[in-house]
């Protein structure tokens, strides 16, 4: 298993101590990607921290999968508004210092 990229998901729901099901459920609504290597279910090391945010939301508050996955997409929308006004900013400032 190529170590520096994946997890195991039992490695992973022992660790955090969830059960499979849960990382089951995020991937039939696509909120994280379930890949097989070398005949083991994994997730992307950099699906973690997608992951343990997703994992507070419905354990810590109880927000069932359809929340989450609503949730999710609000999120990455939000952080694509961020990067254009960013974006933005920076070519208004070009704009002022001429």
């Amino acid at each position: 298993m190529d170590t520096e990229k994946y997890i195991a998901i039992e490695q992973f729901c022992t660790y955090y101590n969830v059960p499979t099901s849960f990382l089951n459920k995020l991937n039939e609504y696509e909120l994280v990607e379930i890949i097989k290597v070398e005949s083991r279910h994994c997730v992307a090391k950099e699906q973690i921290s997608d992951i343990e945010k997703l994992m507070r939301l419905h354990f810590d508050l109880d927000i069932n999968m359809e929340g989450l996955d609503v949730i999710n997409k609000l999120l990455k929308r939000v952080e694509i508004l961020q990067q254009e006004i960013t974006t933005l900013n920076n070519r208004l400032s070009l704009y002022e210092n001429n």
